[in-house]
């Protein structure tokens, strides 16, 4: 269980620091950006900003959830049910923001690396769904 701990955990402390920043770039830098930008750019940095939040959001939501496994106070088959899946749909995964060259810089580089990490974790959720009903099959 080293392996898959220790990745867990890495993608544990990528999550937090994304957030971090993500809290840090709106609280801070989102103010000022938007003194320089159109009233239809502010529009979409609000939007991309709330993407970035909704993403990082889902993705802590799961690793809690997994991390709860990793205690003994879930079980595998409980978090491969609809109520611990990793949602968000077409807004978490829809990848435009990073190409938008009128978005400042700091949020263009949170969507990159919060949608790269959203889809990662989408794809351990899949294994764990696809491993449960195989379990079960059992």
């Amino acid at each position: 269980m080293i392996g898959p701990t220790a990745y867990f955990h890495r993608t544990y402390d990528e999550t937090m620091a994304l957030l971090i920043e993500a809290r840090n770039y709106v609280t801070y830098h989102e103010v000022i950006d938007q003194r320089t930008l159109t009233p239809h750019t502010r529009l979409q940095v609000s939007y991309e900003s709330l993407r970035v939040t909704s993403r990082l959001t889902q993705v802590m939501a799961w690793l809690l959830a997994q991390k709860a496994v990793h205690a003994g106070e879930l079980t595998l088959e409980q978090v491969a049910g609809e109520e611990y899946a990793l949602s968000g749909g077409t807004v978490c995964t829809d990848p435009s923001g990073p190409d938008n060259e009128d978005l400042p810089n700091g949020l263009r580089s949170l969507l990159d690396r919060s949608h790269r990490l959203y889809v990662r974790v989408s794809r351990l959720d899949q294994q764990i769904r696809r491993r449960s009903v195989e379990q079960a099959v059992m």
